[in-house]
């Protein structure tokens, strides 16, 4: 076993994962970089004798993480992904019986810190629906950006939603919209009174060009068809740029907003967690840090002893 040229090796298993797994190209690439980084490393631990990434063991790995802790740069979470396609990789060379096992077997992730994603600061949010609600509301355009980023902050819904939601999923009489999360699951999330003459006025002038259907999708694109991820994205980049300096300006940035604003104005987690769709109250509690920082700093601001 694992008597064939490495690079002949990895060639194939990039082969393999574009072919029959179909991953991207931007994947495709990663990876190469990520077995050709390790390759590299073991020719430094032959001494310039050409050991095969298929005869590296659990202590060359285990060398090899060591090497990219050394390095600041490197985080906890790009080590795990490179150890994700060095799984890949050995899991495909045990199929092609070039190995019997992978030298990964015992080895455990990293422990990597969360990602917690910005938000929008109060100030930021106040001048958001300022900016929006001043916008010409007598174009298609205009009034769907409107549309898009208000639903988005005062809804909290994600993405995908936002783009199968139809105007049929629209309660006028109870101010309430019906979403289909993930899984199929639905929940009701409520509206703010503010936003109906906003929703009407869109809904108006989507109907003078594109036709009255009630069970069309609620946002669409300039020929009338259902939204696509991207037109999202850049309607809410362009509007973000214009009022905050917070690094991430995606619509996720805005659901994340909308639970921090919640939580820290004294909403039930558990009632942030029903409108968020969340399944567990793990991941809504994701939305709780800057609640106890606020909280410490009244503890610390308010304490006698502090």
């Amino acid at each position: 076993m694992g008597n064939k040229p490495s690079s002949e090796i990895i060639r194939r298993f990039i082969d393999f994962i574009a072919l029959q797994r179909r991953y991207s190209k931007h994947t495709q690439n990663a990876y190469l970089t990520d077995l050709e980084q390790f390759e590299s490393f073991l020719q430094t631990l032959s001494e310039g004798n050409k050991q095969q990434i298929t005869q590296a063991d659990y202590h060359d790995v285990r060398a090899w993480v060591i090497s990219l802790l050394d390095d600041e740069q490197v985080t906890a979470r790009s080590i795990n992904r490179k150890l994700s396609a060095l799984r890949s990789f050995y899991r495909f060379a045990i199929q092609e019986q070039l190995i019997e096992e992978s030298p990964l077997r015992k080895l455990k992730a990293l422990k990597a810190d969360k990602k917690i994603t910005p938000f929008l600061p109060q100030t930021d949010a106040r001048q958001l629906w300022q900016a929006l609600t001043e916008l010409p509301a007598d174009e298609f355009i205009t009034a769907r950006e409107q549309v898009i980023l208000i639903l988005l902050y005062t809804t909290g819904i994600r993405l995908s939603e936002l783009i199968h939601l139809k105007i049929s999923d629209i309660d006028f009489s109870n101010r309430q919209i019906k979403v289909w999360g993930k899984g199929s699951k639905q929940r009701i999330v409520p509206l703010l009174p503010q936003i109906f003459a906003l929703l009407e006025n869109y809904i108006q002038i989507k109907s003078q060009l594109f036709g009255e259907a009630i069970h069309s999708p609620l946002v669409c694109t300039d020929k009338g068809e259902e939204a696509y991820p991207m037109l999202i994205y850049r309607t809410v980049r362009k509007h973000l740029d214009m009022i905050t300096t917070i690094e991430r300006r995606s619509p996720h940035v805005l659901r994340h907003s909308y639970a921090t604003h919640l939580l820290d104005g004294g909403a039930d987690l558990n009632a942030v967690k029903e409108l968020l769709g969340h399944s567990s109250l793990a991941a809504t509690q994701v939305y709780t840090h800057t609640s106890i920082e606020k909280l410490r700093k009244v503890f610390e601001d308010a304490h006698p002893r502090s």
